[in-house]
């Protein structure tokens, strides 16, 4: 039975690069819709749609229509999230790392990046509601981003070691 399986007939794994772009894709979209559903539900004063102010006028952007696309565009963002993560991190393992990157990316959006968004007030005059939803989503962001990123490199690097069967 072993002979009929042909190494030809089985597709072959993705690529790490790849899998870090589908990692960042999946993660900004996923954390961004709970960061929707955290705001409808008074868990934290700032929408997804902020990320939209300073650049769209008009007030669809406040609408279901800027609510997907500010989704979209975390997606993006964080694509560019998980390949820093990746030139950076990837061999170190953990979840600890992982939480640490996501303190720090809180850290810079809402210290660093705070005067580009007109919608968000400083860091110090936001609820404690709203800085610890959005600090946990944050950290939860960084724990899957890192995991995963980590994970997967930790699998191929012992793969290569390994001798083919």
């Amino acid at each position: 039975m072993a002979s009929e399986k042909k190494a030809g007939k089985y597709p072959k794994p993705m690529s790490l690069p790849v899998m870090v772009f589908w990692t960042g894709l999946f993660g900004g979209v996923f954390w961004g819709t709970i960061g929707f559903f955290a705001s409808y539900f008074s868990l934290t004063e700032i929408r997804p749609n902020i990320i939209l102010e300073p650049w769209m006028l008009g007030n669809w952007k406040y609408g279901w229509k800027g609510t997907i696309l500010s989704i979209l565009i975390m997606g993006v963002l964080s694509v560019g999230a998980a390949y820093l993560y990746y030139a950076l991190l990837k061999k170190l393992k953990g979840m600890w790392i992982g939480l640490g990157y996501g303190i720090i990316l809180f850290l810079i959006v809402f210290v660093v990046l705070n005067p580009l968004f007109p919608g968000m007030k400083p860091i110090f005059d936001l609820s404690r509601d709203t800085i610890l939803s959005s600090l946990c989503l944050y950290i939860l962001y960084g724990i899957f981003v890192g995991y995963s990123i980590s994970y997967e490199y930790q699998n191929q690097e012992v793969q290569k070691n390994e001798p083919a069967t």
